[in-house]
This record gives C-alpha cells, structure tokens and sequence, in this order.
C-alpha cells in the first residue's frame, strides 16, 4: 500500500512537469531605444497536450492495477494468517487442555493415571512432567493413609477382640481362678490400647509439627530419656552405654523428648539378653543410638520407618509393640527439619543418627 502512495505521487509529480514543458507563456520583448518593435517570440506546439492525457490516462491505469493486486495480497494474507494462527494455537494450546482433562478427572480412585506428554522440552513439557511427579507423590500419600487406617482398624480391633472374648467366656461360670485370669488379660489388652491410641496421638503431633520451638541440648534430652528406660534396660539384660557431648539445637522439648525415648525403646526391645545400647550426641547436634541385636537387612531397613511395620511381620502381636516407634521418630524428625538415617550393624542391630539443625551459641564480650 505504501508502494502505490509513493508510485501515485512519483506520476503526478511527472505529469505536472510534462504540463511546465508543454505550456509556456509567452511575454512581449521590450521596445528598443528607437521605437521600432521587436519581433514576437512564435508560440510552441501545444499538440503535446495529447502526449499528457496519454501519461495521465497510463498512470491512472496502473494505480488502478496496483491496487487491485494489493487488495487482493491483502486478502489472501488475512486468509492464509488466520488458517494457521488457528492451526499454531490449536498446536500450542492442544497440550494445556489435555493437562486441564486430566486434572478435572482426578480424584482418590484414579490418582494413578498421568499426563505423560511427549514432545520437545519445553515449558509445557516441563509443566506436564511437574504434574505427574505431584501425582505421583498424592498417590503414594494416599495410599499410605488407606495402609495406615486399615492397619489401626486391625490394631484396635485385636485387643478389643481379646476384650470380648475374656468377658464373654469368664463370665460364664466364673472361679476365682477365672476371674483372676480374665483380669490379668483385660489389663494387658487395655495397656496395649493405650498405647496405641498414645502412639497414634504423638504421631499426628509429630506430623503437625513443635507448638513451640526453644534452645535445646540434645545431651540432656538423651540423659532424660535413658533415665526413663534404666529400669526397662535392666529387666531386659540390656547394658545402657552413654558417650554425651553438648549438642545445641532448638525444638520442642517434649517432641524432642519422646525421639530420643522411641529411639532407646527400639534399640531395647529389638535386641537380645546380654546385649547392649550406646547413645551418642556430637556437637554438630546429632543423636546417634546403636544397639545390637538380631541381623537387620538392609533392604528392609525403610521399612521399620512405615506405621505398623515391623521386621518380621507387618503386625506380630502386643509383645513387640504397636509399630508406631521409628515412624514416629520420622515424623518428629521431619517436623523440626531434622534428617533420620539407619544403617544395620554387621554384627547385627542398628544404627540411628538423627541430626537436627544446629544452633549457634552466641559468645559475650567477654567471653573467650
């Protein structure tokens, strides 16, 4: 279009110079001195005027052609950059609604399915692939807390089957020999729902995180809970061993409190007569518990961190607890931004090191 404007302009400007040559005015000479007239000068041919109407006529014909041709590229250009502005945002959008598909379809029963969008690596790729790892980790979420509520369900139900049955068939001709015996089995089932549903409430706390966070000392914490575990220790044949250097950090105390006792719980109660537990602290604030004990593969080592889980068996019965030690060391761990690791013995037993974020203590003035 700006081609014809200027190629209109270049013609008019042509043909006005054709008219300045064709037509020129003709002025009378001055007389001279004597009076006598000079001769006039002859007017030129005006039959280039014809030549004029015939450049006119020309350019106006080919503005005309140059515009019809732009008119037409015109079109033809919104024609061809619709089809395939059309055909590139069906291209590049195709991928948005097949992610908005899949997220609309999602719920609890198909968090399996997944985008997998192929194609080059670029940013709705990387979208797309972002998505699947959240699934991904939703899935297993969720498939940890049907694992976790089926196993409470079995837990619960186990002691309070034995419940029922004591009163049930005690009761029915009751000796004191009987009634001596259904108490005794009441109790412990009562004591080992008690200590589930305690499990069960420190492990949701735990999960929840510290309500308070103070300056901490792992040393004392570790002293604490050994104390509380001596006599436990000693019914078992267990030797407690404590190797305690100030370890500073910061948490809540009675979180950190109940670690380190499911740590000493489980290294005591896994064990064997005779054998024995050391507890460590360093002052990089790390909490370091090895007992020894029966051989512990070490595949199946992330699985003692799993509720309910145990070595032998995914549930074994009252006598070796609920299973919810090391799972609730792991949820306490991760709430204080702490990292748990276990690495079996080669004699046997394990070894837990839990390190928590260390605390820098600040020195006065006058401190040295």
């Amino acid at each position: 279009m700006t081609v014809n404007v200027l190629l209109q302009r270049v013609l008019r400007e042509n043909v006005a110079a054709m008219g300045e040559q064709v037509v020129i005015v003709a002025t009378p000479s001055p007389s001279p001195p004597g009076g006598v007239q000079a001769p006039r000068t002859p007017l030129p041919d005006l039959r280039g005027g014809t030549d004029l109407k015939l450049a006119k006529d020309l350019g106006d014909s080919v503005l005309r052609h140059q515009w019809t041709v732009t008119w037409i590229a015109i079109a033809l250009l919104a024609v061809t950059g619709s089809a395939v502005g059309w055909w590139l945002s069906g291209r590049v959008l195709r991928p948005v609604h097949r992610i908005t598909a899949t997220a609309r379809r999602l719920s609890l029963s198909n968090l399996h399915e997944r985008i997998a969008l192929d194609g080059p690596q670029d940013e709705l790729r990387e979208l797309a692939d972002t998505f699947d790892e959240m699934l991904g980790r939703l899935e297993r979420a969720a498939d940890g807390q049907r694992r976790f509520a089926a196993n409470a369900s079995h837990e619960l139900r186990t002691p309070l089957a034995i419940q029922r049955a004591a009163i049930e068939i005690g009761l029915q001709d009751p000796s004191p020999e009987q009634v001596a015996r259904m108490r005794v089995e009441l109790l412990q089932a009562t004591a080992r729902t008690e200590r589930l549903i305690d499990g069960l409430m420190i492990l949701a706390q735990g999960e929840r995180g510290p309500e308070q966070s103070d300056p901490v000392d792992l040393a004392d914490i570790a002293r604490d809970a050994a104390d509380q575990h001596h006599r436990g220790a000693t019914d078992a044949g267990v030797t407690l061993a404590l190797d305690l250097h100030p370890a500073p950090s910061t948490g809540d105390p009675v979180l950190l409190t109940r670690l380190a006792a499911n740590l000493i719980d489980n290294a005591i109660r896994h064990n064997h007569p005779e054998g024995s537990v050391l507890i460590r602290t360093s002052p990089d604030s790390v909490l370091t518990v090895t007992n020894t004990g029966p051989h512990v593969p070490a595949d199946r080592v992330p699985e003692l961190f799993e509720p309910f889980r145990r070595l032998h068996s995914p549930r074994t019965g009252s006598a070796q607890g609920a299973g919810l030690g090391l799972s609730i060391v792991a949820a306490i761990a991760q709430s204080h931004g702490a990292e748990v690791h276990a690495t079996p013995n080669a004699e046997g037993g394990l070894t837990v090191s839990v390190t928590l974020p260390r605390r820098t203590i600040a020195h006065g003035p006058g401190s040295s």
